[in-house]
């Protein structure tokens, strides 16, 4: 039987056991998927330990993706200019380091019908999630991307991944701040997708009941709008995404993506997302997929 984990602290709430094991079993693969806790300065024994568990590969979540980097025998491109991991393919002992989260945002937008090719991303936030879309739209051919963010260091963050970026993409970056509504507006008014990559409106954050988008008269029906949080299912920004005529998503199709990603890069099969987007959204997942 293969093995596969997440690492990472905390993990317990994490949707990708059932997720994972859900695949194999759907699709008769003799694989298993457990959680491994881990902080940050722990991953080097963590990494030795699945190691000698005959580990096939695993994921990291934070607060690990940062640590992951320099454990890792070669990266992909992605992964080399975020300086994050969050899959690891292990090969008789030699990792390869991969970060899917931007691939499960393309991925998700294809399911709509969306590309990027050419045309311009409206980008709220710098972390990493916002990152790792920055990234994968950039190298997949995103036209314009106008990444908004407030602190300086955040700024720098993202003026330092353009750099990164400059040798493989075409790509213009603009980077902009909150404080300028005009400029979003203008923004969000030449845009195909605008993404919210920050956890303003999210269950459990600061900012539980808010949007970042001041009003809907910022939206227009032709714009597409996807926040990457999925608890709670309909957010503040999907509220005013919809009352604009605008089609839009939360984030599970997001989750999802990123996790067949991964599944990919492990097997060479497809996940069933469909399938597994209905298990995730069922009311009581198998006990024994958790």
């Amino acid at each position: 039987m293969q093995s596969y984990y997440l690492i990472g602290s905390p993990i317990a709430h994490s949707s990708s056991p059932a997720m994972m094991n859900y695949t194999f079993r759907r699709l008769g693969i003799d694989a298993i998927y457990a959680l491994h806790e881990a902080q940050a300065d722990e991953v080097p024994d963590a990494v030795e330990w699945l190691k000698s568990r005959g580990a096939s590969g695993w994921n990291v979540t934070m607060p690990d993706k940062q640590a992951m980097l320099s454990l890792c025998d070669e990266l992909s491109t992605a992964s080399r200019i975020g300086g994050s991991v969050n899959t690891v393919k292990n090969d008789n002992g030699r990792l390869y380091g991969y970060t899917t989260d931007g691939i499960g945002f393309l991925s998700a937008l294809g399911q709509y019908g969306i590309r990027l090719n050419g045309r311009k991303l409206t980008l709220l936030g710098s972390g990493g999630a916002a990152s790792a879309i920055l990234i994968q739209a950039a190298l997949d051919g995103a036209g314009e991307i106008a990444v908004y963010c407030n602190r300086p260091s955040s700024r720098q963050h993202v003026e330092e991944i353009a750099e990164k970026l400059a040798p493989h993409s075409r790509t213009v970056i603009r980077i902009r701040s909150y404080h300028d509504p005009e400029q979003l507006r203008a923004d969000l008014g030449g845009s195909t997708v605008l993404a919210n990559g920050t956890n303003v409106g999210m269950a459990g954050s600061p900012h539980p009941e808010e949007s970042l988008i001041p009003d809907s008269t910022y939206l227009h029906p032709g714009l597409f709008v996807y926040d990457i949080i999925y608890h709670p299912a309909c957010t503040p920004l999907l509220t005013q995404a919809r009352f604009a005529g605008c089609r839009c998503s939360n984030g599970l199709s997001m989750l999802i993506g990123q996790g067949a990603a991964s599944f990919h890069i492990w097997t060479g099969r497809e996940m069933p997302v469909d399938e597994v987007a209905a298990y995730l959204s069922s009311p009581t997942p198998s006990p024994d997929l958790l």
